[in-house]
């Protein structure tokens, strides 16, 4: 946790490691950063990373990805918003929500992310659901829960994996169903071994990963 306000190069540079995050799926190189901040050199931008890492507001992770712990300070100027956190691909056999799949902690208006409930913010994979308003990159706000009604968007854990899809239910099976104008993706039909993590309950404009 930082213990004094941060020098203008610090919170620039935080920001921009959150922002590409966001935008290109994974943390900036030191070069990136470097070249698109206008420092003299790759030492230079080494350092502040590291600083911002010492101050405990970057995380390397075991795959050498940084992860932004906190929010930037604009952000906890507006009460009316939350920090949640961003959620990358789950490796196979780690809890979509353990820490070091979290990826970055980004302001959400409490008017769509409605405190008490806890939310997520998981960033979609592919076309199985174009046609529900889910594009490959966009982030989706996800309401934490393990139920779902009939017609309800969710995201589901199958054999490890997070998956979004429509929520069906008969007397014998739950079918995940996708929307999609692409023909090969096809229902899921599920008795057993799925976990529903939550309910989509927003795509974030302004967000995007496209």
């Amino acid at each position: 946790m930082a213990h004094r306000p941060l020098t203008l190069q610090e919170l620039k540079a935080l920001r921009y490691v959150r922002n590409y995050i966001v935008h290109f799926r994974h943390s900036p190189s030191v070069r990136e950063v470097q070249r698109d901040l206008g420092y003299s050199s790759p030492r230079s931008a080494a350092k502040l990373l590291t600083q911002l890492e010492e101050l405990g507001l970057l995380k390397r992770r075991a795959n050498k990805q940084l992860q932004v712990l906190q929010g930037l300070p604009e952000d906890r100027a507006h009460a009316r918003t939350i920090l949640v956190p961003l959620v990358g691909s789950a490796p196979c056999g780690s809890p979509l929500l353990a820490e070091q799949n979290i990826e970055a902690m980004i302001p959400v208006s409490v008017s769509i992310a409605r405190p008490p409930a806890r939310y997520f913010i998981l960033r979609a994979n592919g076309d199985s659901m174009n046609l529900a308003g889910i594009a490959d990159g966009d982030l989706v706000l996800v309401r934490q829960q393990s139920s779902a009604e009939e017609g309800d968007r969710v995201v589901a854990l199958i054999d490890d994996e997070a998956t979004i899809k429509v929520f069906r239910r008969s007397a014998d099976a739950v079918a995940l169903v996708p929307r999609s104008k692409n023909s090969r993706h096809l229902p899921i039909y599920l008795t057993t071994n799925f976990q529903i993590q939550g309910v989509v309950k927003a795509t974030l404009p302004g967000w995007t990963g496209n």
